[in-house]
């Protein structure tokens, strides 16, 4: 299949009232029509080619819009809805594209009919607030304290990825993870897997390899060749300061007459290298990590003291070391206490893994912070296994906050889409029509979803339709061969929170779209 090239460009005119609402829906639905295929279990991947010349494959909304370059002011606020998402809630970016588009382009008829945009974006908030209501009363809760119903959920976030061949195994890394970061205070919770969970992906292996370790693994290796490099319960100090001679603050400009004062300056730089790396041993460490260098001498110093050293580890590392750890980053080494010393940690080891040494800072007690170690055949495979990764803990992330779950499948959708058309009949005036408009869109999740496995769309809906106007709103659609199946027995269940964040989003960009009646250029043709 062939990837889709668009030319959204905009000239330099003006373009006022009717047209620039015209041109604003064409480019919004342009974009939404190149995520369109890659809605579900039977998605196709799209090939993206960045500036640099590296290839990007990979069927997430979210990853393919940011790759894409565009000029139209409509397209870049819809790339900027799956970012929202995205952060919002981590899953769900390209239904909201999806639907954003769909919503324009079914309410586009009235702007042609001359009914004033702020009638039809009152009937779209309305339709906003009943949805969010209907969404609402057909999501059940759920025991966030059950691990097999937890698996199954996140097995259906990841079920429409590239990684679902190894469901179980990304559904319980997804779940460890997010559990190892979780930190729970009576009520106060807080699940950062941003800043706490890192990726560490490693080629080679069988992706059945992957695990999550109880602890922190730095591409490392000792500073100096006859360190330690295996260490029982080792007491970690970390630093943020270079263990080198520091030179003047200024520049400093120094002249020297005679011969003894040379080498006295060299002794006085060997003298305060010596005497931090006395400080440092004073509190007994096994392991010293800095953020910055460590001078030959010192490590000599070090290696004297049965200490072993690591150098230039990335801030953030420092950070998930000191949670882990139990550790205090200290900026001064003058400033070392013996609370400052790490003894969380049960191991430190540095392995070999393919051609590049691996340190381990493991076994952990109450780590807070984890490695994800991926394996898988090559670089693209890995990044893109992270990102679905990413998805499933966001979505795991999402479960623990706020325990309750819609029916997938376009389920959801459906059952808004029929309950909407009901409450459009009671409707008065031309308000109606773009509220009946919004029912109408929210057929499109389903529909996407029989038409990418090859089904036949106006045969299934119909009987979709049947089933939800008969009131079993958990029928929806069987993504791998586009067929009608209640999801209670298919067990495809999604946060509600997603659903609500991705009808909010959806209805507010297509009103605030709507409401554009001018585009002026403000940059000057090229004479």
């Amino acid at each position: 299949m062939q990837a889709p090239v668009v030319y959204l460009n905009t000239s330099t005119e003006r373009k006022t009232g009717r047209r620039a609402q015209i041109a604003n829906i064409t480019t919004a639905k342009a974009v939404a029509d190149i995520i369109r295929t890659c809605l579900g279990p039977k998605a196709m991947l799209k090939m993206l080619l960045d500036p640099m010349g590296g290839i990007v494959l990979t069927n997430d909304g979210h990853s393919i819009l940011r790759e894409i370059d565009v000029s139209h002011p409509a397209a870049k606020s819809m790339i900027e809805l799956s970012r929202t998402q995205d952060e919002e809630v981590g899953d769900g970016t390209t239904t909201v594209i999806i639907l954003a588009g769909e919503i324009l382009a079914q309410t586009f008829p009235y702007i042609e009919k001359n009914i004033h945009p702020v009638i039809i974006i009152q009937a779209l908030k309305r339709a906003l607030t009943d949805a969010l209501e209907i969404i609402h009363s057909v999501s059940v809760p759920v025991d966030p304290e059950n691990e097999e119903a937890l698996t199954k959920l996140i097995g259906a976030a990841i079920g429409t990825k590239y990684v679902h061949k190894w469901s179980k195994k990304m559904c319980n890394l997804a779940l460890t993870a997010v559990k190892t970061v979780m930190i729970k205070k009576g009520d106060y919770k807080e699940i950062d897997t941003k800043r706490y969970v890192r990726f560490e992906k490693i080629p080679g292996g069988e992706v059945e390899d992957s695990e999550v370790l109880d602890g922190i693994l730095l591409n490392k290796d000792v500073t100096h060749p006859k360190m330690k490099r295996h260490i029982e319960s080792p007491r970690v100090i970390l630093l943020d300061c270079p263990l080198e001679y520091k030179k003047g603050e200024s520049q400093t400009n120094i002249e020297i007459t005679k011969e003894e004062d040379w080498n006295r300056i060299l002794q006085i730089e060997e003298e305060q290298v010596k005497l931090m790396c006395e400080q440092i041993l004073e509190l007994k460490p096994d392991l010293v990590i800095t953020e910055k260098g460590v001078s030959d001498l010192a490590q000599h110093y070090l290696l004297k003291g049965g200490v072993t050293a690591l150098r230039r580890v990335k801030k953030s590392d420092n950070n998930r070391i000191s949670r882990a750890t139990g550790a205090t980053i200290v900026n001064r080494v003058e400033d070392l206490k013996e609370s400052d010393v790490g003894t969380k940690c049960g191991l430190f080891k540095v392995e070999l893994i393919g051609d590049e040494y691996f340190s381990y800072i493991v076994k952990c007690k109450e780590p807070q912070a984890c490695t994800i170690v991926l394996r898988g055949p090559s670089k693209d495979i890995l990044n893109e296994i992270e990102r679905n990764l990413q998805d499933a803990m966001a979505v795991t992330r999402n479960i623990l906050f706020e325990p309750s779950l819609s029916p997938g499948g376009g389920a959801t959708e459906m059952a808004v889409s029929v309950k909407l058309s009901e409450k459009a009949k009671s409707i008065e005036g031309v308000a109606q029509w773009p509220y009946q408009a919004v029912a109408d869109a929210f057929e499109v999740i389903p529909r996407t979803l029989i038409q990418n496995c090859g089904g036949k769309p106006i045969r299934v809906l119909a009987q979709l339709r049947a089933k939800h106007a008969q009131g079993e709103h958990t029928w929806g659609i069987d993504g791998e061969n586009g067929t009608i199946v209640d999801m209670n027995e298919y067990g495809i269940w999604e946060p509600e929170v997603i659903k609500q964040q991705s009808i909010k989003t959806a209805i507010d960009s297509a009103s605030m779209l709507l409401r554009v009646d001018d585009i002026v250029s403000g940059v000057r043709q090229q004479q």
